[in-house]
């Protein structure tokens, strides 16, 4: 049976980890690995994930939970190390605070994507799996959702109008994964220049990606300061230009502007 993994990064995350984990432990669907890297907390977020560990293995459901507290060199090291210690046909990364809507999420992407008829053929396998986010406040309540919304066909291409598809709910294949680990020179936006590498070397093997056509996600939405903001959205311009070009990431952000004030002109 395909196996999932799902990586989840923390760091003195104590009043919002269980509700990521309880989510996970909650799955129907039984070949899941879940994989904990926490940054070496001080609040006891590592002891929690040990004893949901000890919960998960008691309830005999097909899961396997392993983790691992030690320090990192910041959130995109520790994906890296999750890629690292992942052994599933895909991984996707639910982090402190982001949850599965219901527990039939993973058994939905598996019939949904027709995931059976691959058992026998894993090597053509879709390269990614992708699906809509609904976010969520820090108390887990639905906010809305997500404005950027999946495409019925995706490719690598697709991003140069946004993030089209939520982090949270982009599964890609391990084997592809691990070819294609976070470029640690971005503090902010590695997870953009990721999900396009990871497309683009789909697209290399002619491998399809393949929409769920279901919310697969809920997204705890955190701000930002303002610096950290402009930070990032330099970042983001500069995964697009080595991605499409600096006319074509020029265009994109031209109309990013015209949408922005469109939108508070409507107010």
């Amino acid at each position: 049976m395909i196996k999932f993994t799902i990586v989840t990064i923390t760091y003195n995350a104590a009043p919002v980890f269980m509700r990521t984990a309880e989510s996970v432990l909650a799955q129907t669907y039984r070949n899941v690995e879940h994989v904990i890297v926490d940054g070496a907390s001080s609040d006891g977020t590592a002891d929690m994930a040990l004893a949901y560990k000890r919960r998960s293995d008691e309830a005999v459901n097909g899961h396997e939970v392993r983790v691992v507290s030690e320090p990192d060199k910041g959130l995109y090291d520790a994906m890296n190390k999750g890629l690292r210690l992942a052994t599933g046909d895909y991984v996707c990364f639910l982090n402190a605070g982001d949850f599965f809507p219901d527990a039939s999420t993973l058994h939905l992407i598996y019939n949904n994507v027709r995931l059976g008829d691959f058992e026998n053929d894993r090597e053509r396998m879709p390269a990614v799996l992708y699906g809509d986010t609904d976010l969520v406040d820090s108390e887990g309540r639905y906010l809305a959702r997500r404005r950027l919304a999946p495409p019925e066909r995706l490719t690598w291409r697709s991003f140069r109008m946004g993030m089209l598809v939520c982090h949270q709910a982009f599964y890609a294949r391990l084997d592809i994964a691990r070819r294609t680990p976070y470029d640690l020179r971005y503090r902010f936006s590695a997870d953009v220049d990721w999900c396009i590498r990871v497309m683009k070397e789909a697209s290399r093997m002619s491998l399809p990606l393949a929409n769920v056509h279901a919310t697969v996600a809920c997204y705890q939405r955190e701000g930002q300061t303002t610096e950290n903001h402009r930070a990032s959205l330099r970042e983001r311009f500069d995964v697009m230009r080595r991605h499409y070009g600096l006319a074509v990431t020029l265009a994109a952000h031209a109309w990013f502007v015209v949408r922005a004030v469109l939108k508070r002109g409507r107010r």
